[in-house]
């Protein structure tokens, strides 16, 4: 019979090694992460400030704070709370995130798009020709958007095409889905500029709404109450609903868009109670012809 009390002393060290050794990279992990992500801020401030050709005691000037205090950030003797991140955020107007997640120096900075509250930066390509190229959304990366819309690497990883015709404005194409939105059927896109503040949005209007909670959605917009978008579909089968300012993460308003197929006569659905009255007066005129 087995014996349970058995060892076998060479498997027991093996594992008390293995033990060991997963326990202590764990340990280095947890205790350096920190560090590297600091590390990458240190270089970060440090090449921002060399970029723009001035000097520590400027900066530091501009945060309130001794050269002294800012040079021991740069340095990465000293790490810097949150309210110093916020005024140096603000003050080279690029995202915390990046400041601590991306290496700066590989991102040509006067090619970055600016937006409101230091929210995020988007990454401006242009053609031979100096038109801005549009980055296109396929279903394909659809899911990773939410994740990737403020990193400019996986914005720099979307398909691009150029359409000088759109204009000032900085634009961007994603997918439709399902047949909310006639005529605009199932894989076509459409195409919008970058909306900075909720203001801008005008009632009635349609938009590409990124949100926490419904994703990528492409609706007619209106504002019923301060801080609160009633997002409507034209297809009148789905009922509309609300959404919060602080659920909203991007709005991209409809400029254009790009049919995969040809629009069938049927797709034609009137969207208000005048063509519908219309349609069926000339209808009755018709048949009194006869």
């Amino acid at each position: 019979m087995y014996n349970c009390s058995y060892h076998n002393p060479f498997l027991v060290l093996y594992f008390t090694k293995l033990v060991q050794i997963v326990t202590n990279l764990i340990i280095f992990v947890v205790t350096n992460y920190n560090k590297i992500t600091m590390s990458l801020f240190f270089d970060n401030i440090r090449s921002l400030r060399e970029k723009k050709k001035i000097t520590q005691e400027e900066v530091a000037e501009s945060l309130v704070i001794s050269r002294g205090r800012y040079a021991k950030y740069e340095y990465g003797t000293s790490e810097a709370p949150y309210e110093i991140l916020k005024r140096i955020a603000h003050y080279y107007h690029i995202s915390i995130d990046l400041l601590l997640s991306v290496d700066v120096r590989k991102i040509p900075m006067d090619n970055l798009l600016k937006l409101e509250n230091n929210r995020l930066v988007l990454p401006i390509t242009v053609d031979t020709n100096g038109e801005n190229f549009i980055e296109i959304v396929t279903q394909k990366v659809k899911a990773g958007y939410l994740n990737g819309y403020a990193d400019p690497e996986y914005i720099e990883s979307l398909q691009q095409i150029s359409l000088p015709f759109l204009g000032p404005g900085k634009h961007r194409g994603f997918p439709v889905e399902g047949d909310s939105m006639p005529p605009h059927e199932d894989g076509s896109i459409i195409v919008g500029r970058y909306i900075e503040k909720l203001g801008e949005v005008m009632d009635g209007k349609t938009y590409i709404l990124i949100t926490k909670s419904e994703g990528m959605v492409y609706k007619r917009l209106n504002k019923n109450k301060k801080n609160i978008l009633v997002v409507e579909s034209d297809n009148s089968f789905y009922p509309a609903y609300e959404v919060k300012a602080s659920d909203i993460l991007e709005i991209w308003e409809y400029t254009c868009s790009i049919a995969i197929k040809e629009f069938k006569p049927n797709n034609s659905i009137p969207n208000t109670i005048k063509d519908m009255y219309l349609k069926l007066s000339n209808e009755i005129k018709d048949i009194k012809r006869y």
